[in-house]
């Protein structure tokens, strides 16, 4: 089928567009959602300018439409973006979406509209057993927001490795955090996989860290070929 990806940068839209390729659909392009609120209940925030380095390295399209981010009326801005792509044939989307019933059934309810299908790979997976993958699987995913209580400031810029995944699990039976950060716990940004053509390099950043949350603000990067050491 002719897909299109909601894409963010982060870990579980990035899952979503391997869980694509796997299934043979054609990826006509990413769809990233721009919000201007960074409160907003739909849409990822932090780093999100990334995702122009991010589907460069996977040589992937990426579609940037810009929206308020106010609660529901976001979700206009979101299917009158898929209406176009329909038009120009797209069957199917697909969503990183693992746990939250909020942000599924609005874009479900978006697709059975257009009479588009709706692809969820990632829901109601087992939050370890998903982080487990994501590293067995060669993904380099680090933290670029924090805002929950046990998420401090030096987790920002932090890689998702089998050491720190072994501390979020402890986080979550002491302070039950979301181990694959389904409750808005932490954002992500996906720097290399093994989709990607190239990866991404982080030049330069900042912690910004306030009370109790923080940005990882990313203010310069380059994209860095991979070498196959195959070929020697």
């Amino acid at each position: 089928m002719k897909a299109v990806i909601l894409y963010s940068g982060g870990k579980d839209s990035t899952m979503a567009i391997y869980h694509a390729q796997k299934n043979n659909d054609e990826i006509y392009a990413l769809l990233t959602m721009v919000s201007r609120n960074d409160q907003s209940y739909m849409f990822h925030v932090p780093a999100i300018d990334m995702v122009d380095y991010t589907a460069a390295a996977m040589e992937l399209p990426v579609i940037e439409i810009a929206t308020d981010g106010i609660k529901e009326e976001e979700l206009d801005d979101l299917e009158g973006s898929l209406i176009r792509l329909k038009d120009k044939g797209i069957e199917c989307v697909y969503t990183g979406a693992i746990e939250s019933e909020y942000q599924r059934s609005r874009i479900e309810a978006i697709c059975d509209r257009l009479d588009l299908e709706c692809i969820s790979p990632l829901w109601h997976r087992d939050p370890v057993e998903y982080m487990n993958e994501i590293i067995d699987l060669g993904f380099d995913v680090i933290l670029t927001g924090v805002s929950a209580y046990g998420l401090d400031e030096k987790w920002l810029g932090r890689k998702i490795t089998k050491e720190s995944l072994d501390e979020l699990i402890k986080l979550n039976e002491k302070y039950g955090i979301h181990v694959a950060f389904e409750g808005g716990e932490a954002e992500t940004l996906v720097l290399d996989g093994p989709m990607y053509d190239r990866r991404v390099v982080i030049d330069e950043a900042e912690r910004i860290f306030k009370c109790d949350s923080g940005i990882y603000d990313i203010k310069k990067v380059h994209l860095e070929e991979k070498y196959d050491y195959s070929l020697d």
